[in-house]
């Protein structure tokens, strides 16, 4: 998702909209009603300005039918394709990209067995600070056995909201077959998004393994960028790295600037200057559609990068696979992607009525196309392997299925045999569980 900001007034006035919505008996100005009611305006506006499928929208709507924003919107979004286009605040949108979170601090994922695991945890999140790890196997939520809460897709759990104060309480199994029961209380915290960095020894190359969790940017820093990413960058380049392994495994997106940042680190010196990606708007604002190019910066040299993905791998995390993919060989080792080829950023400051009721909008607004023009990748991307996500392991255990197939790859030019045919694809995956901001940012 990008977050930009263009150097101009919008143009659509609501005097226009007037027309074209259905009015019904209005309270006083200024009355709650009324101002839901200007509210539900300026979404129809600003929706019918920018949004990316704005000849789909209907030409007339009963706004008073609607009993929140959030409804209207999902009347509005064009539903064949749509599934990110989501309303919140400007403050939760700008804590959310800087990774300022709430909650717990882990994601779960399920094994080829709907054995249900703590997939990854925060380090300073509370549950980071009471010593959870990737690998524990998930028993027993209030009191209640796992099994319990099984449906025929995976799991429905619900934590409470994510608030401080909320307590909940988990049985694990950890991985020497010890147990343990953690009550855990949800506090505000810090998430890291560098899960896990290494550099292998493998057949006298050095192979670079990142586990990557979401494009999060550095808060207070201009322009956009990551201080966590940069320092993660410079450690692969001092290690003077031959391969690059990147773990998008639960990495649902973020900021397209970071994305950017990444990249321009990565690229060949050969893609310097060249076409990056490029954007493409609704027919209101053709005039914003440009190229974005390569900027290439450091010294790190790659003929090919491997991305381990999962269903879970959206957004930004897609951007960077299918930008990378013309300029140097790119494999994909997991699951298939999730199928995310179209970005927005926030419209509050486009329209005085969203701004001034702190709602901020952010549907879809754009769709990305590499340099050879690949764009309607709606089905995600296919993998060059299929690896079931090894979530018994910690990070850096080079058994893990996903790792284990991409340094076997390294080491001798082929994948494991036999390992393909015997990958259980799993029905659900924690992005499922979310809607909206937290959908970019899965994380309970």
């Amino acid at each position: 998702m990008k977050n930009t900001v263009f150097n101009f007034k919008p143009f659509l006035l609501l005097a226009a909209v007037f027309g074209l919505v259905t009015f019904s008996c209005q309270d006083d100005p200024g009355t709650p009603s009324e101002i839901a009611y200007q509210v539900k305006t300026g979404i129809f506006a600003s929706m019918h300005e920018w949004y990316f499928w704005n000849d789909e929208l209907p030409e007339g709507i009963d706004f008073n039918s609607y009993s929140s924003y959030e409804d209207l919107l999902e009347a509005l979004k064009y539903q064949p394709l749509d599934r990110w286009s989501y309303i919140t605040t400007r403050e939760d949108f700008d804590k959310a990209f800087t990774g300022q979170n709430s909650g717990h601090g882990f994601g779960w994922a399920i094994d080829a067995n709907d054995n249900l695991f703590l997939a990854f945890v925060y380090e300073d999140s509370p549950a980071g600070k009471d010593g959870w790890q990737r690998g524990w196997k998930v028993l027993e939520i209030n009191g209640k056995p796992v099994s319990d809460y099984k449906t025929t897709s995976g799991y429905s759990i619900s934590l409470g909201p994510s608030e401080t104060g909320i307590s909940n309480t988990f049985k694990f199994e950890l991985p020497d077959g010890s147990t343990t029961t953690r009550t855990n209380i949800k506090d505000e915290y810090q998430s890291n998004s560098v899960l896990y960095k290494n550099v292998f020894d493998i057949d006298s190359k050095n192979v670079g393994y990142w586990v990557y969790n979401s494009f999060k940017a550095t808060a207070g820093i201009s322009p956009t960028k990551s201080v966590e990413v940069e320092e993660t960058l410079d450690y692969f380049e001092n290690e003077n790295i031959d391969e690059l392994i990147i773990d998008l495994r639960y990495n649902g997106g973020g900021s397209v600037a970071v994305a950017e940042q990444i990249m321009n680190r990565l690229v060949p010196a050969a893609g310097n200057g060249k076409v990056m990606y490029t954007n493409k708007h609704n027919s209101n604002k053709t005039e914003f559609d440009e190229a974005t190019n390569f900027t290439k910066s450091g010294n790190i040299q790659l003929d090919r990068i491997f991305f381990i993905t999962a269903g879970g791998s959206a957004s930004a995390s897609e951007l960077t696979i299918n930008c990378l993919t013309p300029y140097m060989e790119v494999i994909l080792v997991g699951s298939n992607t999730y199928g995310k080829p179209v970005g927005a950023f926030p419209l509050s400051s486009y329209n005085k009525i969203l701004k001034e009721n702190n709602v901020e909008l952010v549907p879809i607004t754009f769709s990305t196309a590499n340099a050879n023009g690949t764009a309607d990748y709606y089905n995600g991307f296919p993998v060059n392997y299929k690896a079931s996500d090894g979530i018994s392991k910690n990070w850096g255990d080079v058994e893990e299925p996903r790792l284990k197939a991409a340094l076997n790859y390294i080491s001798t030019g082929s994948f494991p045999a036999g390992e393909r045919t015997i990958v259980k694809e799993p029905l659900w995956n924690m992005i499922d569980d979310f809607e909206g901001l937290q959908k970019e940012f899965p994380v309970y």
